[in-house]
């Protein structure tokens, strides 16, 4: 892979990589500084949307006692996969798109 440096002078895939580290905190980090790659655009985008709507479906099942408990740590588990997954697909250089929201991240990444 051709490694290209982004508007910080990070590698490409690293920065990629940074963009799902912290969740959507990084994601949103990212988004605000850089100012040059559509790929850690995409990346970052991705991380915000997906760990933010994650999170509120998370919070709202915790308050249920059993049943909502049960699902939360469902949720939890699917979030932790694709936190692994997601890290590794950028570290690799993919556009590595989820459902709905990867295309809508590639979408917004492009147009900027």
């Amino acid at each position: 892979m051709d490694e290209q440096k982004t508007s910080t002078g990070i590698d490409e895939n690293v920065e990629g990589l940074l963009c799902y580290i912290a969740g959507w905190f990084t994601g949103l980090i990212f988004l605000l500084v850089e100012k040059k790659s559509q790929f850690v655009k995409f990346h970052a985008l991705q991380s915000l949307i997906t760990f933010i709507v994650l999170m509120i479906i998370i919070i709202p099942l915790s308050f249920i006692p059993a049943v909502g408990w049960i699902i939360s740590m469902f949720v939890g588990l699917l979030m932790f996969v694709l936190w692994i997954v997601l890290m590794i697909k950028a570290y690799q250089g993919e556009w590595f798109k989820l459902p709905l929201i990867g295309d809508f991240a590639e979408k917004k990444a492009k147009s900027s």
